[in-house]
């Protein structure tokens, strides 16, 4: 349903108590923010990709970052 189907009428305005009170939610705006890509990956290499990351007790998308900046570094170097 389009939010234009929606009726809004019996929400209550939010108070400026609440909005004080409200935070942002989302990504933190950055000065080195990163491009979301696609890419197409065999399922079970990111089945173990994901593995490696959890147990470095990290996301898996940071993992995989990592791991093609390292690699990138080393193809410069």
């Amino acid at each position: 349903m389009p939010d234009s189907q929606i009726d809004f009428s019996d929400i209550p305005e939010s108070t400026s108590e609440e909005l004080k009170r409200a935070r942002h939610v989302g990504r933190p705006k950055s000065p080195h923010a990163k491009q979301l890509i696609a890419i197409r990956i065999d399922p079970r290499l990111l089945a173990r990709l994901r593995r490696l990351a959890q147990n470095k007790q990290k996301p898996y998308q940071t993992f995989i970052h990592e791991l093609l900046e390292r690699a990138a570094n080393r193809r410069t170097a």
